[in-house]
């Protein structure tokens, strides 16, 4: 049965600023373990590149089960915090100590179970956490004006966590050593982003409104065949997913790429500022498209951009370091508004659906779309790890060994031509997204 409905308050900087800290943590578990844990088990723990990839598959594919189930469950909580916030606390507590043990275990024989269960184990908090922080901003507004700049202070705040995160780790790594020391070092300092991020979102939340909403779904499998038949919902999805496999792959490759391509190991730290770095410059300019073109043309846009500059990418060789950060730069600029302008998108889809459907679903929506841009980001280092098993790559415990011309070309093509390929498959699904089909019923 539904319930009256408030008039929505505006939103205060300070709960722009407060929502935004929670991606400094989500940034930073969904950048680290895809940019170095493939390389921390095929070339530190001695891990073979195909065991290493499941190893970093299969936790997250645990997530496409459990992050609907938590966003069900979210969506029928009754707390005086309201129905987000007990969720986030409990990801937010628990997350920073399950990250350092992953890279905390033996080696030899036992490391990739230990990694696998240990990682099993994080996704399971981030899932808790991130579930119900992206199904916020359906909630504290009904203005799609104003969830846009929620949504660019969001992604400010994720490409901050990112380039912490991403180019500060393989720094921690080397400033400490190297090896297992270096990375366990590395897990310790990512803690520290993840417990200010999310228990920061949990802190600056507090004061937002929870605009009175409808009656919860409550029955799981239903919600999920409804999700489904949401168009809107459907195609900005699987659009979505597409790109993150992309993402993935490329993040996946950076280390490889830097020492493999570049023969220059300390020049992944640069790339990944290169990729990261103008997202923080040019988010206005996304934000002002948003506004004057629509979502749907800017994410199309800044795909496009993303597909250019990684195809280039494939010039790399080395002496070519130059070129090729100014190239990754470019697909940072791409790579921006590819977070933006979905994560912007996802909040009006929800709410077109609630005020259709007169039922709270917000949870199931965010906990299908976490679970999926999950399992998008842990299928590309899962597929870079194939295919340099197919590619003869050697794995080692901490020296570099000499690879076989076909693992020198995977890792070329895997960063560059392959994340290229997988963006531009999506832009054909992306097109066809309109929101309008849903302005009176969006399924």
């Amino acid at each position: 049965m539904a319930t009256s409905t408030r008039s929505a308050p505006g939103l205060g900087r300070g709960v722009h600023l407060g929502y935004a800290a929670g991606s400094i943590g989500t940034a930073a578990f969904g950048t680290v373990p895809g940019l170095l844990l493939l390389f921390y088990l095929t070339d530190e723990l001695g891990v073979g590149a195909g065991l290493a990839g499941l190893v970093v598959f299969a936790p997250k594919a645990w997530d496409v089960l459990l992050n609907p189930w938590i966003g069900a469950r979210s969506d029928a909580t009754v707390h005086r915090w309201g129905p987000r916030r007990p969720w986030m606390l409990a990801g937010g507590l628990a997350l920073p100590v399950l990250f350092v043990l992953v890279f905390a275990g033996p080696s030899g024989a036992g490391a990739a179970a230990w990694v696998a269960v240990t990682f099993l184990l994080a996704a399971t908090a981030y899932g808790c956490f991130q579930v119900p922080y992206v199904a916020q901003p359906a909630e504290i507004t009904a203005d799609p004006a104003e969830r846009s700049t929620l949504m660019s202070w969001r992604v400010a705040a994720l490409a901050l966590g990112i380039l912490l995160a991403g180019a500060g780790a393989p720094a921690v790594v080397d400033l400490a050593g190297g090896g297992r020391t270096g990375y366990l070092a590395m897990a310790c300092s990512v803690a520290v982003l993840l417990a200010g991020g999310m228990l920061g979102a949990v802190v600056g939340t507090r004061r937002a409104p929870t605009l009175t909403r409808v009656t919860s779904e409550g029955r799981l499998l239903a919600t999920l065949r409804v999700a489904a038949r949401v168009r809107p919902f459907r195609l900005l999805l699987t659009g979505f997913v597409v790109q993150a496999l992309g993402v993935g792959t490329m993040l996946a490759g950076v280390p490889y790429y830097a020492r493999q391509v570049l023969g220059d190991p300390t020049a992944g730290t640069l790339l990944f500022a290169a990729l990261v770095g103008p997202a923080i410059l040019v988010m206005p300019l996304w934000l002002r498209v948003a506004r004057r073109a629509g979502k749907r043309t800017g994410l199309l846009a800044s795909s496009a951009l993303f597909v250019v500059g990684a195809a280039a990418l494939a010039l790399g060789a080395p002496g070519r370091t130059t070129l090729v950060l100014a190239l990754v730069v470019l697909v940072g600029v791409g790579y921006a508004g590819m977070q933006m302008f979905p994560l912007a998108m996802l909040p009006d889809v929800v709410a077109a659906d609630e005020a259709a459907s007169g039922r709270r679903r917000a949870g199931v929506f965010t906990g299908v779309w976490t679970a999926a841009e999950t399992l998008g980001l842990a299928i590309g280092p899962g597929l870079l790890g194939l295919l340099l098993s197919l590619a003869g790559y050697r794995s080692s415990t901490g020296d570099a060994v000499a690879q076989t011309p076909a693992a020198d070309t995977t890792v070329l093509l895997g960063f560059s031509l392959l994340p290229a390929l997988l963006v531009l498959a999506s832009l054909p699904v992306l097109a066809r997204y309109r929101l309008a089909e849903a302005a009176d019923d969006p399924r």
